[in-house]
């Protein structure tokens, strides 16, 4: 992502800057850093598109996925219902239509929990991400000041 290379670029800068005698202060070139700034702000929102296109994708998954799950269960119960109303066929039926809901309800759990998990740890990540550059930028705004 070019944003963490620029990102690493304003950190570099500031880690290599020349520092004023006895204060903890540094020398930087103001227009490279603003022009490193300007570049980031560009960039975010790409990352912010990012964001929402993976909500989007979350939302799509899981609407998928309970879709699949519905078709399993009528499935089900259309297989039950074309049998032939035999006692022993229509138990083992039964026995067998319960086993593939409980299945499907499961793999829908799953695929949901799995689905919700890893768009939130991706949220997680961009947000970590956004707020460390926003904590950069606010740090370097107040060291240009």
């Amino acid at each position: 992502m070019e944003l963490f290379t620029l990102l690493e670029t304003l950190e570099e800068m500031l880690e290599n800057s020349k520092t004023v005698p006895f204060s903890g202060k540094s020398i930087v070139e103001k227009e490279e850093i603003l022009d490193i700034i300007k570049e980031i702000r560009l960039k975010l929102p790409d990352e912010l598109k990012q964001a929402k296109w993976i909500k989007e994708e979350r939302g799509r998954i899981l609407v998928e996925a309970q879709k699949e799950a519905d078709d399993i269960v009528k499935e089900a119960e259309n297989r039950i219902i074309s049998m032939i109303d035999e006692h022993e066929i229509t138990r083992k039926a039964y026995e067998q239509k319960a086993h593939i809901i409980e299945t499907a309800n499961e793999m829908s759990r799953e695929i949901s929990k799995g689905t919700k998990d890893y768009a939130d740890n991706l949220l997680e990540k961009i947000e970590v991400v956004l707020e460390d550059a926003l904590k950069t930028v606010q740090n370097n705004r107040k060291e240009l000041k």
